[in-house]
């Protein structure tokens, strides 16, 4: 039977954060989780929950997993702490590793993601920053090899902001050696030194696009992916975004220009009619519940091999 194995690293703040055998690790002892072929228990280990953004499936699935685990949760709701009140994140985390054995983290600077690591004394977990949402890009890819078994060959594409999915499915996409397309409008490309990092790792550069042409990115591609188009703190400027992002609705028309066999996803919530329409969203090719069912069982992987 398989086993979880340790991480090289301490704490999962960025996807750049595993080993190429290490997402793959994830990816297996998740499957076996989903199957029910393998059984751990972390003896009632505590995982704290900070979550300065709201959140359902993270939030819930964080939850699960740990339950499933033989663990508990205890939500360190920010308002109702002194962390709302300005407390230092040095002097949150240092206490914080005193009674939890991992911490969640949902905010909006990566860098006070860091600031937590620096002084925890027990892995930090990214749950979503503004930068990256690796949790996400496990499950995606875990969805995306269950449909198709493996990686080969496989196109990616992801159509809307250059936000932190589109970041994370870059950098665990060069891990994987997937061939990632990211289409969005001038202006909202994903973030500089996220490509840079991936060029870095990928063998073949060819495997990572960046377009602003969403028809050339859906062409030949195997999973077509989006994500809404205004992230939470970005409220102010949903209309201007609305505008701009005209065309690149996951439709009928673009789908069309997709392998035959493609499947949708969407890491939810999703805004009918803007980012994506009804009609692909309701269709058979949607694989958008079970990708976020593969959140529960990506985290139990990731927390078994963090914590067992």
């Amino acid at each position: 039977m398989i086993k979880p194995n340790k991480l090289a690293n301490n704490n999962f703040l960025s996807s750049l954060d595993l080993s190429t055998d290490e997402v793959f690790h994830i990816l297996e002892l998740a499957n076996n989780f989903k199957n029910k072929k393998i059984n751990i228990d972390l003896n009632n280990k505590v995982l704290g929950l900070i979550f300065d953004k709201s959140s359902t499936r993270t939030r819930v699935s964080f939850q699960v997993a740990m339950t499933r685990l033989g663990g508990t949760t205890i939500d360190l709701n920010p308002t109702t702490s002194q962390i709302k009140r300005g407390e230092p994140i040095k002097d949150t985390a240092r206490v914080l590793s005193r009674y939890c054995d991992a911490i969640a983290i949902r905010t909006f600077d990566h860098s006070d993601l860091e600031e937590y690591a620096k002084w925890s004394t027990k892995p930090v977990i990214n749950a979503l920053t503004d930068l990256e949402h690796p949790c996400q890009a496990l499950a995606d890819f875990l969805t995306i090899q269950d449909e198709f078994h493996d990686f080969k060959d496989v196109i990616l594409t992801f159509i809307g902001d250059g936000n932190n999915v589109a970041n994370s499915l870059i950098l665990c996409g060069a891990l994987l050696g997937v061939e990632v397309r990211i289409a969005s409008p001038k202006g909202y490309e994903p973030n500089s030194l996220v490509i840079k990092k991936a060029y870095e790792i990928y063998n073949n550069k060819d495997l990572l696009k960046i377009t602003n042409d969403p028809i050339a990115a859906a062409k030949g591609a195997n999973v077509l992916y989006t994500d809404v188009w205004s992230s939470m703190g970005e409220e102010n400027h949903k209309e201007e975004k609305d505008k701009d992002f005209i065309g690149f609705t996951i439709d009928h028309n673009l789908v069309r220009n997709a392998e035959k066999d493609a499947i949708i996803l969407h890491c939810l919530p999703a805004y009918r009619s803007k980012e994506i329409t009804d009609e692909v969203f309701e269709s058979k090719k949607n694989r958008i519940f079970d990708q976020a069912e593969n959140r529960l069982h990506a985290q139990q992987a990731l927390l078994s091999c963090l914590l067992n």
